[in-house]
């Protein structure tokens, strides 16, 4: 797969992302170490924090999985505690403390702690996250001489190095930036991610975190997140696996003009501009998924209801038999309608069809005999991004998900994860 390092910028509607470039969110500072604590000769500790010292808003999703990570039991904690008000994100990469008990939730609330010693505030006013090996525990003195050189290095325009230290198995850094132009005044939306591996989040191992400089209170913000969320991050899979640590969270420092209500035309242009930024981070995971080389839109649309069409796409998306076929170029449709078949939701099978692109391979519960169709729907498939949709036929319903092939890589990166 080609990566994307440079600047990239995407379209929709009035709203152009551009990928892959430095920014800065008024308000907001930030800060990356080399702590040595797993990953030796780079970057693996970094710090999100608000220049108001009384905290700013914050909204937080997180993993549904049963097994919750130490930071996320944390960080829900503190989010409450606080009244949606935090001061700053400590964020550490290499290992996940999780399924690590009640020692792992100690560690994650001492490293709090130590943060909130720094900065002079509440300890509940800070949020952690963790990403990398399932089971070790974070090393406290680690991060306890991290700290000063952390703080010291705090500045407005180091997100690229942020989204480099958040990395494991990534292969590229992901952040996005967008700016949202209104009658009185620029909102500025900024945000990095990680993820290639264990990616099936459901808000329910992917971080992100987007900061915004709107003057908004918790409640919208948590609303504009949600929505957002619903729309990209939860609209993607890698392999179907949902981590114990996956979060997402949206800081929003103030400095710009107050929203009052949700319904207004600013509200609106933000929570555009919010769900293509996030929208973009989503993709960027996908693009980067372990050992992929093809990125793949699956497209379920007349559909009864939004769940059905949602439970289907991801069916197909996750199953390794259509993924396997992908990376082969091996255009099996036959592969992706027993997929449908078994997603576990009911549906007349004579309505039935499926489009690679624009080629029709199966209409109406039949193949399609039509002479060159095979030919057609291979050179779709040979394709770098391959575009499928699946008509039920049923109703006005309709999910798009994000996902990528298997390859043989894929078993080998994962194959030797802890080694």
């Amino acid at each position: 797969m080609t990566r994307v390092h440079a600047e990239v910028a995407k379209n929709t509607k009035d709203v152009v992302v551009v990928r892959g470039r430095n920014f800065v969110i008024p308000g907001i500072l930030v800060s990356v170490v080399e702590s040595g604590m797993r990953y030796k000769g780079r970057p693996d500790l970094a710090i999100i924090v608000s220049e108001k010292p009384d905290g700013i808003p914050a909204a937080g999703v997180f993993t549904q999985n049963l097994f919750t990570a130490a930071p996320v039991i944390l960080s829900r904690e503190h989010l409450k505690k606080s009244g949606h008000h935090i001061r700053a994100i400590l964020i550490n990469a290499g290992i996940a403390n999780a399924c690590t008990g009640k020692e792992g939730l100690y560690r994650a609330r001492i490293s709090a702690e130590l943060v909130a010693k720094a900065l002079k505030v509440a300890p509940e006013s800070i949020l952690i996250a963790s990403t990398g090996v399932i089971g070790p525990h974070i090393d406290i003195d680690t991060i306890a001489n991290s700290l000063d050189e952390l703080i010291a290095g705090l500045s407005p325009n180091r997100w690229d190095e942020v989204a480099r230290a958040i990395m494991t198995t990534d292969t590229v850094p992901k952040l996005s930036y967008v700016e949202v132009e209104t009658q009185n005044s620029t909102i500025r939306i900024g945000g990095v991610a990680k993820g290639s591996g264990m990616i099936a989040p459901n808000m329910a191992t992917m971080l992100g975190f987007i900061c915004t400089d709107l003057n908004v209170d918790p409640i919208t913000l948590e609303t504009f997140l949600r929505n957002a969320v619903s729309k990209s991050f939860n609209a993607i899979t890698v392999d179907g696996d949902t981590s114990t640590n996956d979060t997402v969270l949206l800081l929003a420092s103030g400095n710009n003009k107050k929203l009052e209500t949700l319904d207004t035309h600013t509200s609106r242009l933000f929570l555009e501009a919010l769900e293509a930024l996030s929208k973009d981070l989503a993709k960027q995971i996908v693009l980067d998924g372990e050992g992929a080389t093809k990125f793949i839109e699956i497209e379920v649309v007349d559909a009864p209801s939004e769940e059905v069409a949602k439970r289907v796409a991801k069916t197909v998306a996750e199953s390794p038999l259509v993924k396997t076929a992908f990376y082969g170029e091996d255009a099996n449709w036959g592969r992706i309608i027993a997929a449908v078949g078994r997603s576990g939701v009911s549906f007349d099978v004579s309505l039935v069809s499926l489009f690679f692109d624009e080629v029709c391979v199966f209409r109406d519960g039949m193949p399609v005999q039509e002479k060159e169709i095979e030919e057609r729907a291979s050179a779709e498939f040979k394709k770098k991004q391959i575009n499928v949709r699946i008509s039920l036929g049923m109703g006005n319903y309709s999910f798009r998900i994000w996902t990528c092939d298997f390859s043989h890589d894929y078993v080998t990166i994962n194959a030797k994860y802890r080694t």
